[in-house]
C-alpha cells in the first residue's frame, strides 16, 4: 500500500491534487469529515466534494478550509519549458 505523501505536496495542478492534499492533511490530524466540516464552518458535502476533486467548489470556501487546516496556498511564477514538442 502506498503511503500518503508528507507535506509539502509540491505542485498542485488539478482539483484532484488539491483534494488529496486536503484529505491527507485532515486524516493526519485525526478528524472525520463531519468534525472537520464543523470546525471549518462548511458542510460535510463541501468537504467531500473538495476532497474528491470537484472542479466547481467555491474558492472562498476552499481558502477557508486551507486556513483551517493550518496550511497556506501560494502562487508563484511557473518555469516554462521552452523546447518544442519534438525536441
Amino acid at each position: 500500500m502506498k503511503s500518503a505523501p508528507s507535506l509539502p505536496y509540491g505542485n498542485i495542478k488539478t482539483p484532484e491534487d488539491l483534494g488529496h492534499a486536503v484529505r491527507d492533511c485532515r486524516k493526519q490530524q485525526g478528524a472525520t469529515q463531519s468534525e472537520f466540516a464543523s470546525l471549518c464552518g462548511v458542510g460535510v458535502r463541501f468537504i467531500s466534494d473538495l476532497e474528491n476533486g470537484k472542479p466547481t467548489v467555491q474558492i472562498g470556501k476552499v481558502l477557508q478550509v486551507i486556513q483551517c487546516l493550518g496550511l497556506e496556498l501560494g502562487v508563484r511564477t511557473r518555469s516554462w519549458d521552452h523546447r518544442g514538442p519534438d525536441e
